[in-house]
């Protein structure tokens, strides 16, 4: 035998103002979903086959009903694996900054290296990686031009230089 719902009266009236002003096929199903089992004395399972959904889609629906109104629940979000504290990872990187702020080269390697030192045991290149996007540390890239041009030099060679080039005979 079925299980029986009890469906209060304030799922019921909510379940019948969103009927009132449902605006697509899915809202008016949620509204039914409550009113057919609450109003009409139908088992779930019934409202579910008139409805054309499953019996657990039915009860998700009523569920949705109950906590229209409840305070959002915060989301899942959040650093559940953290290797260290967001102070820890400030202060690891604290003594890397004297070198970065003096327009010094930093390579990620020896950064790794000294955080897995300090950690005690292996972690992937990415997690470094990760950790200094968190701290808005960002690569920066080499002049695209090499020191020994001379822009004098590349000017006189494009004017002198044949517009279409023919390989050699």
């Amino acid at each position: 035998m079925a299980r029986l719902a009890h469906i209060s009266a304030v799922e019921l009236t909510r379940a019948l103002k969103l009927r009132d002003k449902a605006k697509t096929a899915s809202e008016l199903r949620k509204a039914l979903s409550v009113i057919l089992v609450a109003k009409a004395g139908l088992a779930a399972e019934q409202a579910a086959e008139i409805l054309g959904m499953s019996g657990r889609t039915l009860f998700r629906n009523r569920r949705h009903l109950q906590e229209q109104d409840a305070e959002h629940r915060s989301s899942w979000g959040g650093r559940r694996r953290c290797i260290l504290s967001i102070e820890e990872e400030r202060e690891f990187l604290a003594q890397w900054e004297p070198v970065a702020s003096q327009g010094g080269v930093l390579a990620v390697p020896p950064i790794h290296a000294a955080l897995v030192e300090k950690l005690g045991h292996a972690i992937p290149l990415s997690t470094t990686y990760r950790l200094l996007a968190r701290h808005g540390w960002r690569k920066v890239q080499p002049d695209t031009k090499h020191p020994k041009s001379d822009p004098a030099v590349q000017e006189e060679f494009k004017k002198d230089s044949p517009k279409l080039w023919k390989p050699p005979a």
